[in-house]
Parts: structure tokens; sequence; C-alpha cells
């Protein structure tokens, strides 16, 4: 079967978003890349609907579509939500512009909603099931095929709308291809599955190549009638269009998250006698995630459907319960269930030893700690991925660092406030504990002078040796100003012992320039006692000795 959700390797920036708001969590990540998870993807649309990067691609049939026309009849099967997605456009204005992009006749598909409808009224009628779930969404079909295969004795076992007018379609006309228009990236499976779907659009595809082709779609007056089941794209919709039994309860759920809680439900053995409409997107298909262009709010789209649904059941020649029905089987995953050992083992090496340490802030995009757990041994999710463990990590290196760093350091923000200190920095300024000083001026240790400084010249200050004369140190004071963080870091250099350092050697040259001149000045008095016993001149000598105090001086 071909890949009919797939991404953009190029476009993922590591988001999860996708993960976020994958009701299945059938996403893996990968070298910082996300990937459809095939086998348990429910085909939802909700990762395409909310991908902020625009990564995620759906495969597309529109050249298929083309090449249909050119080979055989094509009959177009058009879903009841395109009142939401062409609001004032009826079914006579789309099949008159589809009409001459080459197709053959344009229909609805709640003409095949009417022959499921009957046939969930038969089977409720006569074979009284005590709990039966609508077969018509192709997500919950799947959700349950895949995620709740124990829960599938309650799904109808009746053909969706689309198969039951496509195969109606292909009943009145032996040779003619079916090309369904709708909001649903699920019906692209339902194609895939069988013969009776030659290609799937969605409305955005229909509409861009209404454009392309320059066919405006003009609103006119509707010939044909409505009909009750074009309410099937509504919550309750299909519900609204049956005749109700009174021994029977009948419910409407929409979103993944809520027909999940229903099938734990049916799981459970909690709900009996009951018929219940569920569907994967909220706000039912009027909301799905290929509406087009013309998506609004789900109230809006809603009153647009509810608008254009008006009279009775459409005519249909109802078939046979044969043709009608389907059985669905189980669709085995991959992925295997973890053991204990397995995620209490991950969880330790995420640091996440107790109850306590499991934040479960859902920043990897799954709900718990223990999720994500899990999804890292079956080979769906990353360490790296949680933010908090990520952060540990960062900061424990930066502690590392900076605890152990032989010069002092202090980190304030933008009010002088000191926000960190290190040990070495604790023991110059004389601070017994770091909590002692954390959050105050930091006129409390230093003058803020040179951090004033600083921030009115936005220059890092480097290098200055000062003197702190409440410590009495020596340091080499860098301050530098962080515009990102808007932080301070104060990096202090105990240069105390080297300053004595060189006032010891200081004192030392000091007292050789004094025996050097006390020698010179001996040895001067000797040769000028010597030059005037010999009548001879000193100058030559005294230029000589003075030469040679200059040079001890000098060193």
């Amino acid at each position: 079967m071909k890949e009919i959700l797939r991404l953009k390797p190029s476009n993922c920036k590591n988001c999860y978003k996708c993960i976020r708001h994958c009701p299945v969590k059938a996403i893996r990540f990968s070298a910082g890349q996300a990937h459809v998870v095939g086998d348990e993807c429910i085909l939802c649309g909700q990762c395409f609907a909310v991908c902020p990067q625009n990564a995620k691609q759906i495969s597309s049939d529109l050249e298929k579509a083309r090449v249909l026309l050119m080979s055989a009849p094509v009959y177009a099967s058009i879903a009841p939500s395109f009142a939401a997605a062409f609001p004032g456009i009826g079914i006579s204005a789309l099949t008159e512009a589809m009409m001459q992009l080459g197709f053959k006749g344009v229909e609805e598909t709640a003409i095949g909603a009417t022959i499921v409808k009957n046939e969930y009224e038969r089977i409720l009628r006569e074979e009284k099931p005590d709990v039966m779930v609508s077969s018509c969404c192709t997500s919950i079909n799947l959700l349950m095929r895949r995620h709740y295969p124990d829960t599938l004795f309650a799904l109808a076992p009746v053909v969706s709308p689309l198969q039951a007018h496509c195969m109606e379609i292909k009943r009145q006309h032996p040779d003619a291809k079916t090309v369904f228009i709708g909001p649903c990236i699920a019906k692209k499976y339902e194609a895939e599955e069988g013969d009776l779907i030659d290609a799937v659009l969605s409305f955005e595809e229909l509409s861009a190549w209404l454009q392309q082709e320059n066919i405006p779609l003009t609103p006119q007056p509707d010939q044909t009638e409505g009909g009750k089941t074009r309410l099937f794209p509504t919550t309750g919709g299909i519900l609204n269009s049956m005749e109700k039994l009174p021994d029977y309860t009948y419910l409407a759920v929409d979103s993944i998250e809520k027909c999940s809680e229903v099938l734990e439900e049916i799981r459970a053995g909690s709900l009996h006698r009951c018929f219940i409409e569920l569907s994967a997107c909220p706000g039912s298909c009027a909301n799905g995630p290929l509406l087009g262009e013309h998506l609004s709010t789900p109230a809006q789209n809603t009153m647009r459907v509810l608008r254009y649904a008006t009279g009775g059941d459409f005519p249909v020649e109802q078939p046979a319960k044969e043709r009608c029905s389907r059985t669905f089987s189980t669709l085995q995953r991959t992925a295997r269930p973890p053991l204990e050992m397995q995620i209490t083992d991950v969880l330790t090496r995420l640091g996440k030893t107790s109850p306590e340490d499991e934040l479960n802030c859902g920043s990897c995009g799954y709900n718990t700690c223990r999720e994500k757990a899990a999804a890292v041994i079956q080979g769906k999710a990353e360490l790296s991925m949680c933010l908090p463990y990520m952060m540990k990590r960062a900061e424990g290196f930066s502690d590392t660092v900076v605890a152990n760093s032989p010069n002092g350091i202090l980190v304030l923000n933008d009010d002088l406030e000191v926000q960190k200190i290190n040990p070495e920095a604790c023991r110059l300024l004389r601070v017994r504990n770091e909590k002692d000083v954390l959050g105050d001026h930091i006129n409390r240790l230093m003058e803020p002078d040179a951090f004033q400084k600083v921030r009115g010249k936005r220059k890092p200050l480097e290098n200055e040796r000062t003197y702190l004369t409440e410590y009495e140190c020596f340091v080499d004071r860098t301050i530098l100003y962080n515009s990102d963080c808007h932080l301070y870091i104060c990096i202090l250099r105990d240069v105390t012992d080297e300053m004595s350092q060189q006032e010891k050697k200081l004192e030392m040259r000091m007292q050789a320039v004094e025996i050097a001149d006390d020698v010179a000045k001996k040895q001067l008095k000797i040769v000028q006692d010597i030059a005037s016993l010999l009548g001879e001149t000193a100058a030559d000598t005294l230029i000589a000795i003075n030469r040679l105090k200059e040079t001890i001086s000098d060193d």
C-alpha cells in the first residue's frame, strides 16, 4: 500500500507538535526528523493540520484523476461537506464546473449515505446487536482495527457511504471510474483497500484544479432535492437521519480522544443497547483536515451544511444486505508493549528514579514520562526529546564547570541582583553560603560602579586589576553582559599572591640598588683618592661607575 502521509525532512524543526496532537502517537523521531509510523497511523490528519512548518505532505491522486478522464467515463462522488468547503455553491454549480473538467457525472456521496443509513436501521431492527458503532469514519475504523481490535465486534459490518455510492455508480455504469472529492485523508486508505474507488482528491485540489483551468464556480439554483443524509458530516448527523427504535439509546461522539474513551467503555463491557456514532474530527467531517481555503469555525461550517441539508431521503434502490456488508479485520502493529523493567531502565537513564521525578510535563509530545519511555524502547523517541532531562544535563555540566572554576564567578540580572555565585567567589568575598546573598543587590558585596559603567556603555570590562579594600585582596576583574539572557557575568581572578610576590621582588631590587649605590660611592672615593695621588683625572672612572649604578638600578 502506498505511503499516504509523509514528512518533508528539511522542514521539520523538532517542535514535537505533531506528537503532542497525534491521538495515537504514531510519530517516530530519529536524528531530529519526524516520521509517520504507517502501521499505527489512523490518518486523522491532526499532525497535518497543526504542523507549523508545513512539513506534512499528503499523496496526491490529481494526475491519476486526469489520466482517468482521458481513458474512461469518470463519475465524481462529492462529500456532503462541500457545502462548508464551497459556501453558496450547490451541487448543480459544482456539476457544471466539473463537467467542464471532463467528468461524465457528479453525484453526492450522501446518496451512498442513504444506503448505509437504511442498513443500520435494518440491523438494529432485525439483528438487535447489544452495541453497534457506525462504520462511516475511516479513521475510527482504523483506530479500532489497530488500537482496539477487541472492540471490533461492535463495529457495524457495513460499507462506508463512499463505498456504497461508488458501488451504486459502477452498478449503473459498469465501465465507469469513480473519483471521491472530500475533506478526509483516510479516504485515500479506503480507496487503496479495494477497487470501488479509483482516486481520491481533496477539496483543496479540486479548487486549485478549477482555478488552473480558469473554470469559475457560479452559484445557481439547485434542481436536486435535498436529503437528510446530507447531515452525515455533522456531529450527530447520522443519528438525525435515522429512525429511532425505542429500546435503543443513540449517542454521537466526536474527536479521537472522546471516541477512545467510548471504546474503552465498550472494551470494559459497560455499554449496552446503544447505537454510537463516532467521528474522528471534532465537529465531524464538516471540519475535516482537507476542507480547503474556506475552512472556518466549526459552528459556521456546521451551519453551512445544516442549511443545505433539507428535505427527506434521497430516492435509492436499496441493495441486498450481502452487498452492503463488510468484514473488518485486525491490523497488526509492529511495535510491542515494552516490559516494566525496560521502562524503569529508561526512566533511570533520564534521571527519573522516583514518581516525584516524573513531571509528565508533555514537552516531548507524550502525555506521561512512562509513555515517553515506552516510545524510546519502541524506537519512536529519543532521550534528548525530554526537555527537563536536557536542561538538567546542560545545567549539571555548566554547574560543574562553574563550581570547579579557579576563578570567582558571579551572575547578576538587569537589576544587579545576585543570581549565582560559585565557591571561589564566596571565598574571595567572604560569603559563608551562596544562599546568603542570592537575590541581594551587588552593593552588598562590592561597589556597583563598574557594573553600571558596563551597562551604560554596553562594552565589557576586561581584566581590570583592582584592590578590594574590604577583603584585602587584589583581583583581575572582567565584567560581561549577555543581552540575550539579560545577565551580567563577573569573573574575579585572585592575584593577591602574585602581587605579594611582585612587592617582595621590588623590595629585593630596591635593596640591591642601595647596596650597589653604597659600593659605588665607596669605590668612587677610593678611585678619587688614588687619582689625586697619581695626579690623574677620575672623570672617566666616574662615568663608568655611574653607568654601572644605572644598570644595577634598572635591574
